[in-house]
């Protein structure tokens, strides 16, 4: 048996963030260890706590995009799970891209919302289902680039990409410094005519899944 999860949450909503917070309590595998109402606080927490997951809400004050990718560049270990009512297409292309391992809709069931938690420690990307399909649908329609060719670097890169890994640990992973990591990652947006790393791994999956 494994050991207890422990997650924070930080919305702005006090009702919200007591109900989620309350959901997971009572669940028994996870420690609720800090509640926070904004980007700052979802910064303070990381830093002082070092959760497992940290669930965000996108509609608050600071600017959380940045407070994404500052948690996960770090390489931690902790994952940022968007948890919104921003059923935005944009907006969860962008949460992605900062970093974000999933990006999950408040009116999902309690079922869906474990399981895309369950996604996410196995080191999976994960885009709530009634919402899903937009967002694949709009990434079908940047006409990706069917014949490139990637390298074998860019293929291992790409591998641990959809490990939802942050450039830092792609980076150890490969023995490779972060500034190459970026590199590869210019060269596959040029190659895939994709605008960030979603993308990328999509046009990947889509193109030729990678095993």
């Amino acid at each position: 048996m494994r050991e207890r999860i422990s997650v924070a949450f930080v919305d702005d909503h006090p009702m919200l963030l007591e109900g989620i917070a309350a959901v997971f309590t009572r669940h028994g595998g996870y420690e609720v260890v800090a509640k926070g109402a904004t980007a700052d606080a979802a910064r303070k927490i990381f830093e002082e706590l070092r959760p497992c997951l940290i669930f965000l809400d996108l509609s608050m004050p600071g600017d959380v995009y940045s407070t994404i990718s500052d948690i996960t560049d770090v390489g931690a270990g902790t994952k940022v799970i968007v948890y919104t009512a921003c059923n935005n297409v944009d907006m969860a292309v962008k949460s992605l891209d900062s970093g974000a391992s999933a990006f999950i809709l408040k009116d999902s069931i309690s079922n869906e919302l474990f399981g895309a938690v369950e996604s996410v420690l196995r080191g999976e990307l994960f885009i709530s289902p009634s919402f899903s399909g937009k967002v694949y649908s709009s990434l079908r329609t940047r006409n990706m680039t069917v014949a490139a060719k990637l390298s074998n670097r860019e293929e291992q890169v790409v591998a641990l990409l959809l490990k939802a890994r942050s450039n830092k640990e792609i980076a150890l992973s490969l023995s490779i410094s972060e500034k190459t990591v970026k590199h590869y990652m210019t060269n596959l947006m040029t190659k895939l005519n994709a605008r960030n790393r979603v993308e990328v791994a999509l046009a990947v999956r889509q193109l030729s899944p990678l095993s």
